[in-house]
């Protein structure tokens, strides 16, 4: 389950440095729902004129799980933190600083489920008001 986060989140930071899903496989580990998020953020980004660069960390845990159930299901928990993470302007190259009501370290929380034999994120929800 963890695996396919991690994945998923690999796959979400080659779109994001580029503001751009196309040539990623994060379709591969994010459904509809959850890939409709990140794509939402990524027009967002495009509309801006950014891009992001350096890493975001985290720090996930299982948080659910319940493998006996028809769909089996698990949450994750994760501390997502963007210490070391920049927006940066297309073109420019110029780094814009994160808005100020932004925390550097705040809650996230995935949902999964798993389909034909593999996970799938199906929702992620970032708390900004949750720090960690």
């Amino acid at each position: 389950m963890l695996d396919t986060y991690t994945l998923m989140w690999a796959e979400q930071m080659k779109a994001y440095r580029k503001a751009d899903a196309e040539g990623t496989d994060l379709a591969k580990y994010a459904s509809l729902e959850a890939l409709g998020k990140f794509r939402l953020d990524l027009a967002h980004m495009k509309q801006a004129g950014t891009v992001g660069g350096g890493e975001v960390g985290h720090t996930p845990r299982v948080s659910s799980i319940d493998l006996d159930a028809k769909l089996p299901k698990a949450t994750v928990t994760d501390c997502i933190d963007l210490t070391d993470w920049k927006a940066k302007k297309v073109g420019t190259g110029e780094v814009l600083p994160l808005p100020t009501n932004q925390p550097k370290r705040y809650v996230a929380i995935a949902k999964a489920e798993r389909w034909d034999g593999r996970w799938m994120i199906v929702d992620y929800t970032p708390d900004g008001e949750r720090a960690c």
